[in-house]
């Protein structure tokens, strides 16, 4: 559905009972609210789920400005309007590599409206994009090996503005990252592959974080939750078992 929110006009789908407790997903660089369909699926029976294309990714509008409208505290006020219009006052939110970042900044300035924050494949410095495809290729080598082999969903990164969706992704330009850490004031999941190089710095999160904790994710890299749709809900679970 399309949801109009101040000058944006988003591409959003909500799954799940609408009594449940909220959780709100953030997608990775280049990807777009398809890509937690797998993650969703094992989701949706116990939880309202929101997920959204941001502005200029998918099948959502670009910025009418694009000098003002790619930046986090923008997101932050189009995901305010998303959860007003579903009614929901606080919700759990979670991300994936670029979308952690966009989920992080979220926790920050709007801390009173989340409950708790998952960070997969994070990363509060510029990240190692070569390391990233490098890691990634060795992931899947060994997940095949071991017979482990999940498909991205279709879709997964099907842009109607590319250049747009590239545009969108500088919201993390200016915004800073490690003070956001700082006001992280909610239990924080961060999850990151042992052959993600994003993991040096996900460690160096939680160590500035009031109250997280990391888990080690075994032969994934890059991008887990597009790799290890399975594992990235088993551990998100776990931790939501560990905070209630």
């Amino acid at each position: 559905m399309k949801i109009q929110v101040d000058d944006a006009t988003l591409n959003v789908e909500a799954d799940g009972p609408e009594d449940a407790t909220a959780l709100l997903l953030w997608h990775g660089a280049n990807c777009t609210l398809r890509s937690w369909d797998l993650v969703v699926a094992r989701l949706a029976d116990r939880y309202r789920i929101i997920r959204f294309d941001v502005r200029g990714h998918g099948e959502s509008a670009p910025a009418r400005d694009p000098a003002t409208g790619y930046t986090f505290e923008r997101y932050a006020n189009d995901a305010d309007g998303l959860l007003d219009h579903f009614g929901v006052q606080r919700c759990h939110v979670w991300g994936f590599a670029w979308g952690a970042r966009a989920a992080l900044a979220y926790g920050a300035l709007r801390p009173a409206r989340v409950l708790t924050a998952a960070l997969y494949d994070a990363s509060i410095v510029r990240p190692d994009v070569k390391a990233q495809r490098e890691g990634t290729r060795e992931a899947v080598r060994r997940q095949r090996a071991a017979g482990i082999r999940f498909q991205p969903p279709e879709g997964w990164d099907a842009h109607a503005d590319p250049e747009a969706a590239r545009a969108s992704l500088g919201a993390m330009n200016g915004f800073d990252l490690p003070a956001a850490v700082d006001r992280l004031t909610m239990p924080v999941l961060v999850a990151t592959g042992d052959l993600d190089p994003n993991l040096a710095s996900s460690r160096d999160l939680v160590a500035r974080a009031a109250d997280a904790r990391l888990v080690v994710l075994a032969d994934v890299g890059h991008g887990s939750v597009l790799q290890r749709p399975d594992l990235t809900v088993e551990t998100w679970l776990e931790f939501q078992g560990v905070v209630a």
